[in-house]
């Protein structure tokens, strides 16, 4: 099998590099190509011919999102748009990376992959009409949906609570948003196996379990070994430019589907620490 990864320079571009063997895989950042140029896009993708492309380069400052509207939909929906067209013209497969930001959190319940979308923020809305489209125009296509995604080799919620915790004796974590925290190299392991398997459709990928932020950063400074007490806020203390669902798990019954099972997020967390430290 060929394939090509778009956004290798992304958190999860990089782990699918490094896990990724055994096929033919070229990673691409954007200096290689901007998805936003329909034209380079098709170049690149008659070029390399691929079995498979996964779409993982999308603008992901969610905060961002809220104040450069027209960046955010040029690249994590039209973007995605001009990949599926070349897609489509090559025979080329197509899996991309979706958010658990295209539901609005009021559930109390996992979400399932045929849930009704409602974005309350930007970006969520942005990956929510990029996955209409694309289904669309390639209805075969596979859609993972991901949520709080960390890893090593740039910024996340680890990194950042790890940093300030080395120099403050003490943090402020909302404790009213829950998700599912998911390990870069877990996520591109599932990714890799859901192309060998041929998915199509909408697939929920994240790790096992959920957790509120407060706790995930409870567990972060524990596992680090760090003594920074992490304090329990409300999200309305601590207000940001775009709203976050206040419960935004994914169900895991998609993926099950297709016999693939997610370590828990605890375990992936700890192999995190490790893998920072080496």
């Amino acid at each position: 099998m060929k394939a090509i990864i778009l956004g290798a320079t992304g958190l999860l571009g990089k782990a699918l590099v490094r896990e990724w063997t055994g096929d033919e895989v070229h990673g691409m950042g954007s200096r290689d190509v901007d998805i936003r140029d329909s034209a380079k896009v098709r170049e690149i993708v008659e070029n390399a011919g691929p079995d498979w492309i996964v779409l993982a380069a999308a603008y992901t400052d969610v905060d961002g999102c809220e104040s450069h509207r027209e960046r955010a939909f040029s690249v994590n929906r039209d973007g995605a748009v001009n990949v599926a067209e070349s897609a489509r013209q090559s025979g080329a497969r197509l899996i991309f990376l979706s958010s658990d930001y295209v539901f609005d959190g009021k559930k109390t319940s996992p979400y399932e992959v045929d849930d009704k979308r409602n974005p309350q923020s930007v970006y969520g809305g942005s990956k929510a009409e990029a996955e209409v489209r694309l289904l669309e125009l390639l209805p075969n296509c596979c859609i993972a949906r991901t949520s709080w995604v960390f890893g090593v080799g740039g910024r996340c919620f680890p990194d950042t609570i790890l940093r300030l915790a080395a120099s403050r004796p003490a943090l402020d974590v909302v404790s009213d948003q829950r998700g599912c925290p998911t390990y870069t190299v877990d996520l591109a392991r599932a990714i890799i196996q859901l192309c060998r398997k041929n998915a199509s459709g909408i697939v929920h990928v994240t790790n096992a379990g959920d957790c509120s932020w407060f706790e995930f950063a409870q567990e972060i400074v524990t596992g680090a070994g760090l003594a920074t007490e992490v304090r329990a806020v409300s999200s309305q203390q601590m207000a940001r430019p775009a709203p976050r669902p206040a419960y935004s798990v994914l169900s895991a019954t998609s993926l099950r589907r297709y016999g693939i099972e997610m370590p828990g997020w605890k375990d992936a967390l700890g192999r995190y620490l490790l893998e920072r430290e080496s």
